[in-house]
Order: structure tokens, then C-alpha cells, then sequence
């Protein structure tokens, strides 16, 4: 017979379990599984972060990621690796990334409940760090 451990006890309660950070929708993981497959060199993953800048303040990086480092979130969804700043974390909780194609351009989109403003340009949105409840 297999010990196993409790998830609780009197003195411990059960920790909840951790939220995922993003998510991608089939567009955006189609899409990025397209960019990965034409990579002229070995992609573990696609790194997502925040930086500094622009009109309101911040904006999304996206870049392919050649190695995965010791602090990196990591996430995996549909089949896709994506690899996170942790400094990034609380601004990106609950965010999806999706990826639209329109006429005249394609890109992709984050739907962000911690993103309060953008320009008017769209390269630029104001984020607050994610509130988790207690």
C-alpha cells in the first residue's frame, strides 16, 4: 500500500492551487506554432513580458525563446511553451492572447483584465498589477 501525503492537516490548511498566468486562444497558438516551425534556430518557447515605455506608460514584448531560464514562469497551452518574466507575472494574471489577422494587418492581441488604459496608437497600455483575492 502507497503512502500518501495530505494536502492538509490541522496546523497546515491546503494551499490553493496556483492560477495560470495566461492563456492562449487556437488562433494565437496556431499562429505561433507556424512561427516556431520556420525559426532558423532551435525555439523552446515563446517569451512574454512587459517593458517600460511608450505613451501610457508600458508595452508587451513578444520574442522566441532559445533557452529557458531558472526564474521563467513557465506555461504550457495548446501545445505551446510560453516562458514569463517574473516581474512580469502580476501585470499579466488572466490575460489570453489571441492573434488577429485583418486586411490590412496581423498581430497579436492581449485581453488583459489588468490593463486600464492604451494610446491611441495601440502600442502602449497602462497595466496595474493583478489583485488576488485571499
Amino acid at each position: 500500500m502507497t503512502e500518501t501525503t495530505p494536502l492538509s492537516t490541522p496546523d497546515k490548511p491546503a494551499r490553493r492551487p496556483r492560477p495560470q498566468v495566461m492563456r492562449l486562444t487556437e488562433a494565437a497558438a496556431t499562429r505561433v506554432k507556424d512561427l516556431m516551425s520556420r525559426a532558423d534556430s532551435e525555439i523552446v518557447g515563446l517569451r512574454v513580458g512587459i517593458k517600460n515605455g511608450g505613451c501610457a506608460g508600458q508595452s508587451y514584448t513578444v520574442e522566441y525563446a532559445h533557452d529557458i531560464k531558472s526564474n521563467d514562469e513557465t506555461i504550457e497551452d495548446k501545445g505551446v511553451k510560453i516562458l514569463i518574466d517574473p516581474k512580469a507575472v502580476m501585470f499579466l494574471l488572466g490575460t489570453e492572447m489571441d492573434y488577429k489577422s485583418e486586411k490590412m494587418q496581423a498581430q497579436f492581441v492581449f485581453n488583459n483584465p489588468n490593463q486600464i488604459s492604451a494610446c491611441g496608437c495601440g502600442e502602449s497600455v497602462e497595466l496595474v498589477p493583478a489583485k488576488i483575492d485571499g
